[in-house]
């Protein structure tokens, strides 16, 4: 179940790896244009960028969003939508495992402090046991020095003593039985739980790791915040429908530069129409690819980390099957049935 869980991670975090590669790839493509070439994109990105800064005035206007929220969001807006519901999944599973975590420690605790209790139950017992056979040899002894020392009838006393000891070492005896019984149903438990515990931390770490990327990602630090300024970033959209004349520029020249683009080696031009500053702007492109590599790097991380469980995981198969071959077979089949061998 670890194998195929962690599979499941990598093969989401292998498309996401894939898009974040074919954005820098992108970049090394437009670097390479000949120079005619790349001075013609960086005129319409310009162009782009005077647009932009022709409705400056209406941004200045007070309690207006942002400039630097609202283009984060529009680069992202065909996702964030999407990245709030993936948050918000994220943060309540995160809270549920932590939970359950909590839970899990606490019945663990539990049944630890029940064994303790049994094994003292356990050990009082053992000791009550040696008590009652030390009594009942001195009772013998007593009994055998009034039968041949002061020449007294003893059988009676006898009889009561073994009587005596028998029933209380098969009392005893009984009770350490049920509680030898009942630490083993404890042990079992304990096993269970510590089983249950590894995998839920599992799914924990990912899911940590899932929702600190899409923090990264979204540059926010919870859904809640993130949904405020997606709100905001509606309402402050539909304002800006006023400025058609200026829109309608700026969707002409994005027209231009995505065409342009798309007659390169460049996978993702329409990500470059909201950008162009960074066509021609050598710290904006800087800026862009750390981030990039960031987010990659972030990726390749949480991809290591799902494929050394896997790893770990089919290690320990092996180690099994190495230290019981007699049931090879009844492993390789539940293997096979993950789709794991």
């Amino acid at each position: 179940e670890q194998i195929v869980e962690a599979q499941k991670e990598v093969d989401l975090l292998t498309g996401e790896y894939s898009l974040v590669t074919s954005y820098l790839t992108d970049m090394e493509e437009i670097e390479a244009l000949p120079e005619e070439e790349r001075e013609e994109l960086n005129r319409i990105a310009r162009r782009l960028v005077a647009l932009e800064q022709e409705r400056q005035s209406y941004r200045d206007k007070k309690n207006r969003m942002k400039d630097s929220d609202y283009y984060r969001i529009r680069n992202m807006e065909e996702d964030v939508a999407e990245g709030i519901r993936k948050l918000k999944e994220g943060e309540q599973y995160g809270s549920k495992i932590k939970q359950d975590l909590q839970r899990l420690d606490r019945e663990r605790y539990a049944y630890e402090y029940r064994k303790r209790e049994i094994e003292t139950i356990m050990n009082n017992q053992r000791g009550m046991a040696v008590i009652f056979v030390v009594a009942f040899v001195i009772c013998m002894a007593m009994l055998l020095v009034l039968q041949f020392a002061l020449k007294m009838d003893a059988q009676i006393g006898y009889l009561l003593a073994v009587g005596a000891v028998c029933l209380a070492i098969t009392i005893v005896w009984v009770k350490y039985t049920n509680e030898e019984k009942e630490i083993k149903r404890v042990g079992r438990a304990i096993n269970k739980l510590i089983q249950l515990q590894n995998k839920v931390k599992i799914r924990y770490i990912n899911n940590c790791n899932l929702v600190d990327y899409l923090y990264m990602k979204y540059n926010t630090n919870s859904s809640k915040e993130l949904e405020k300024l997606y709100i905001q970033y509606l309402d402050e959209k539909e304002e800006r429908k006023q400025f058609a004349e200026a829109e309608a520029k700026t969707e002409y020249y994005q027209n231009q530069l995505s065409g342009k683009l798309s007659n390169y080696r460049v996978a993702t031009p329409d990500r470059w129409t909201r950008q162009p500053a960074a066509l021609y702007e050598k710290g904006e492109m800087v800026e862009m690819r750390h981030e990039l590599i960031l987010r990659r790097q972030a990726l390749r991380k949480q991809m290591e980390y799902n494929n050394n469980v896997a790893e770990t995981a089919r290690q320990e198969i092996k180690d099994i099957l190495q230290q019981y071959p007699a049931y090879a077979t009844e492993i390789t089949e539940v293997g096979k049935r993950y789709g794991v061998m």
